[in-house]
């Protein structure tokens, strides 16, 4: 079921590239963008990182702290971090289960191929835990500044 303005956001406990933890009861106070995405060093998501990162001072300036989640584990985000010098952390979510609660996890196609997975998505998350914004089923390529643009 999809996430609308309004509603609480599932709280989360993860743990980033470094095996902090992080969790939405952590960050409340201060706006979180949370995106989910596929996989780690993708060309989808490899773009969709790298422009999230190529405004992550746009983000800070606001004070929005990006999150990027995916069920992929800390080595892969860690070499996914260093190999594009990613400046904003990567929460494991390798169950899916944080993926489930937002919304952004179910079937999928991709080049006329269905499969099952985390859904590409994106949560702006208020000071209070509220969901602000949700982006479901995101096209990489330009969808970061299409965020900055509805802050």
């Amino acid at each position: 079921m999809p996430l609308e303005p309004g509603d609480d956001a599932p709280n989360f406990d993860l743990v980033d590239q470094d095996g902090k933890a992080v969790s939405l009861a952590g960050l409340k106070g201060g706006k979180v963008l949370l995106y989910f995405y596929p996989k780690d060093d993708t060309p989808g998501c490899t773009k969709e990182a790298c422009q999230f990162n190529d405004s992550l001072q746009r983000f800070n300036d606001q004070s929005v702290t990006v999150l990027g989640v995916s069920a992929d584990n800390q080595a892969s985000h860690q070499r996914f971090i260093a190999k594009y010098s990613l400046g904003f952390p990567l929460l494991v979510d390798e169950g899916a289960e944080t993926a489930r609660a937002y919304g952004a996890y179910g079937e999928k196609s991709f080049m006329g191929r269905t499969s099952v997975g985390i859904k590409r998505s994106t949560f702006l998350i208020d000071e209070q835990g509220k969901i602000e914004r949700a982006w479901y089923n995101v096209r990489p390529d330009g969808h970061p500044e299409a965020v900055l643009g509805q802050l």
